[in-house]
């Protein structure tokens, strides 16, 4: 696979420079938008991420007007703005995959936490688990379900990439208690967890029964944060239908500080290890 790379980030990350040296330059966005001869609703789309592309005459408008002289920041700027517009591995998989997907962000994620109650969190999971999962559901083709699961497993190379992406899961004990599939599904599934909780980059803690009542009893949910300062973390909740993207500071940090309160209740790491071992010496047994 490629190297790991976002075209999405790149374009929060333009709108994010061409937002603070607006700001810098003392212009308010009507201010702006009048000086580059553009609509405010246009500008406004650009500095909010949602236009798809910003042409190379337009960017030099407002470079000009924000008085950028730098040679190196104006091309710097101007090789994020082309490759906003490149596609990601995961648009051959349109047909899976949404306009806006959570692989187009983990692709340059330096940190992912994530918190799954039922089921075992989609980078950690097996072929066969994961198939077991989408025929549980509302029926679907047999190829379109083949098509979920490669590209699932597509997404798992960023824990395997030369420099991956560290992921902190804290799994609930009922998504190692729920059988998905039938039993040799399952058991290879758990062996896979305890596989992946021993790669360098990857921590894995349970959240037992006898935690009792904890702060993430609420809806599953994944943190993302990013290398570069100006490409803020997010959150992604996924829907019945499609998957939210929560991008408001606030909401951010409440979630990070939900993740922190869910894994000061989980067992270590180690103790998680010995835990997922005994489920499944116990599954065995009964196999």
């Amino acid at each position: 696979m490629p190297a790991p790379y976002s075209p999405s980030v790149r374009r929060r990350r333009l709108s994010a420079e061409l937002k603070r040296l607006r700001k810098e330059a003392g212009l308010t966005l009507l201010d702006a938008a009048k000086g580059a001869g553009m609509g405010k609703s246009n500008l406004s789309k650009i500095e909010q991420a949602e236009s798809k592309t910003v042409p190379a005459k337009t960017l030099d408008r407002l470079l000009d007007l924000y008085k950028v002289t730098s040679p190196q920041t104006r091309e710097a700027l101007h090789a994020l703005a082309r490759d906003a517009q490149q596609r990601g591995w995961w648009s051959k998989y349109k047909e899976i995959f949404k306009e806006q997907a959570l692989p187009d962000f983990e692709a340059e994620a330096s940190l992912i936490r994530t918190f799954e109650a039922q089921m075992i969190p989609g980078l950690l999971q097996t072929p066969e688990y994961t198939e077991a999962l989408l025929m549980g559901r509302r029926y679907t083709a047999p190829d379109t379900i083949k098509r979920k699961v490669e590209a699932r497993m597509a997404r798992r190379e960023i824990l395997h990439t030369f420099n991956p992406a560290k992921l902190r899961a804290v799994i609930d004990e009922a998504a190692l208690r729920r059988v998905i599939g039938d039993p040799s599904t399952h058991l290879e599934q758990l062996k896979h967890l305890l596989h992946m909780a021993q790669l360098p980059n990857v921590d894995v803690q349970i959240l037992p029964f006898s935690a009792g009542s904890h702060a993430a009893l609420g809806a599953p949910f994944t943190i993302l944060d990013f290398p570069d300062p100006l490409d803020l973390p997010i959150v992604y909740v996924e829907t019945a239908s499609d998957g939210l993207f929560l991008e408001d500071p606030d909401e951010v940090e409440q979630h990070s500080a939900t993740f922190g309160d869910a894994q000061g209740s989980a067992m270590s790491t180690a103790h998680s290890a010995r835990f997922i071992t005994e489920v499944l010496n116990s599954l065995e047994s009964y196999a």
